[in-house]
């Protein structure tokens, strides 16, 4: 039956062909967060594997990968919609262009790897395995060129559970993807014979492999840590996540801007029954202060009336300098505020959002940025370590900035832990904040660090080095998350200290591999 539906795949032709394509792309996605139905995954790929047999030129490579590619990136961003819809009556025209754009502009890097699969190897295994590697490799690229979205990896299918995720903190993300998209491709082959069943077999034991040896990892480094606050050390400091959960549409209103600001304040305080002498860290997600903190100072008086001696408060803002100049910029920003009112650290948003923080091609595209505000955010130099007196240093990345492999900390001076504010608010009840958390999960795993993430409409969560779950508030929940900070398991990982190379060795050897054993029989 099997090889029966393979001979129907490769038989179709014209339209049929390509939405079948673009059908089994978009039917793909539910393997990823917040699905995570992966069994999809292996079917979808031996679609688009058994049609590949019946393309007999360039141009219908090239349209397998585009059409499969574009089901699957405008089925995985329609929460990207849900950001024009904040103020639909400005950017709800642009709609259909944004995902139709986002996702056939994307698609570019699926195209080219099913075409290079098709065009330089034949027969079912090695096609496989060779498109799991351009796979693996389009992702790279799609998460470095043009300043990068590597959003939505294949690897990510994994980040319902700590376990499968523990290669990551070898050969990271990327790394991960290639075995992924073996998993995903080799079970198509079992249709060619006596080795394609021992292919579709290694296939499917990918993934046995994957989830029993992240299960004796996580066996070998003991249980996770829940002290209660009550047990701990009075100089362990304790994390008071504040998640207001406010509608974005709401957030920047001027006439709501007194009780916004009330109500985060409210949510700071000590909590009832925590001991007076515990050291706390507040946390309040990105652009959570809604004005310039640094040019109120009524404000930061007010923050520090919540803290105690030792106490500092975190909040994300917007930050400018200098005023009624030609040089006037504005970052999206992290700054900390101590018990006495005064900023003593800030971090600037180094990886803006191009048309969410910044138009880029200003001169030539008259296109308003999502966010609030006429001017373009302007960008920071890079990851930083903000080394705050009483507490132990950490690297804050704002947003998506969390997304990106390999680039999260200052690697002269690495952080003890990491931490992510954010504002989801803009996706709403959608697939969209919990593929931001898959991705965020992950950067926790391959740094051997613990990671808060502090999500404006949530979801809040606090991750050991291992990437497993401390405490969470979940989406759309307005409440505070109070967690000790444990920093004692912290790890150095190989991908810490390696990064990408192992990943560059694996789609070299296996690159190699395959088009090396098929030059030489072609040369028999």
């Amino acid at each position: 039956m099997i090889n029966t539906v393979a001979a129907r795949l490769a038989g179709l032709s014209g339209w049929r062909r390509r939405f079948v394509w673009l059908i089994s792309g978009a039917v793909a996605v539910l393997a990823l967060p917040p699905f995570f139905v992966i069994p999809v995954l292996p079917v979808c790929f031996a679609v688009l594997l058994w049609s590949l047999e019946g393309v007999r030129c360039n141009k219908g490579a090239l349209s397998a990968g585009w059409w499969f590619g574009t089901g699957h990136f405008a089925a995985g961003f329609y929460w990207v919609s849900h950001a024009f819809l904040v103020q639909p009556e400005i950017y709800g025209w642009m709609i259909p262009f944004a995902l139709l754009g986002l996702g056939g502009g994307l698609a570019v890097f699926p195209m080219l790897a099913v075409w290079a699969s098709w065009r330089l190897t034949d027969g079912l295994v090695r096609r496989a395995v060779l498109l799991a590697v351009f796979w693996a490799v389009a992702e790279y690229l799609r998460g470095h060129i043009l300043t990068g979205f590597p959003w939505n990896l294949l690897a990510h299918i994994w980040a319902f559970d700590a376990a499968p995720m523990q290669f990551a903190s070898v050969v990271g993300v990327y790394g991960l993807s290639v075995l992924t998209a073996l998993f995903a491709t080799l079970p198509a082959t079992v249709i060619a014979g006596k080795r394609g069943r021992l292919a579709a077999l290694a296939g499917v034991l990918i993934a046995v492999v994957l989830w029993g040896g992240g299960a004796l990892r996580l066996s070998m480094v003991g249980p996770v840590q829940t002290d209660k606050i009550a047990q701990i050390d009075p100089n362990v400091p304790v994390v008071q996540i504040v998640q207001p959960n406010i509608a974005q549409r709401d957030k920047w209103r001027p006439d709501l801007q007194r009780q916004h600001f009330t109500k985060l304040i409210d949510m700071s305080r000590r909590p009832a029954g925590m001991n007076p002498a515990q050291k706390r860290i507040v946390i309040w997600p990105e652009t959570a202060a809604t004005f310039f903190v640094e040019d109120q100072p009524a404000a930061r008086s007010q923050m520090a009336d919540v803290l105690g001696p030792d106490d500092i408060l975190i909040t994300g803002a917007p930050r400018t300098y200098p005023r009624d100049t030609d040089e006037y910029k504005v970052w999206n920003a992290v700054q900390v505020v101590d018990s006495s009112g005064e900023i003593v650290a800030s971090f600037d948003k180094f990886h803006l959002v191009p048309f969410g923080e910044y138009v880029p091609f200003r001169s030539i595209l008259p296109f308003p940025k999502l966010t609030a505000g006429r001017t373009d955010f302007s960008a920071g130099p890079g990851p930083k370590t903000l080394e705050v007196p009483g507490i132990p240093s950490f690297s804050p990345l704002i947003c998506y900035e969390v997304i990106f492999p390999g680039a999260v900390v200052d690697d002269a001076n690495r952080p003890e832990w990491l931490l992510n504010v954010t504002n989801d608010g803009w996706f709403g009840k959608s697939a969209g904040p919990y593929q931001h958390l898959a991705a965020a999960r992950f950067r926790s795993v391959e740094e051997g660090l613990p990671l808060i993430r502090a999500a404006y409409t949530g979801v809040s969560i606090m991750y050991d080095p291992y990437g497993r779950k401390l405490a969470e508030l979940p989406l759309s929940t307005s409440n505070i998350l109070v967690h000790p900070l444990l920093s004692n398991q912290n790890h150095t990982t190989v991908y810490s200290l390696w990064r990408d190379i192992l990943f560059y060795g694996i789609v070299a050897f296996l690159a190699v591999l395959v088009m090396g054993y098929n030059r030489f029989l072609k040369s028999l």
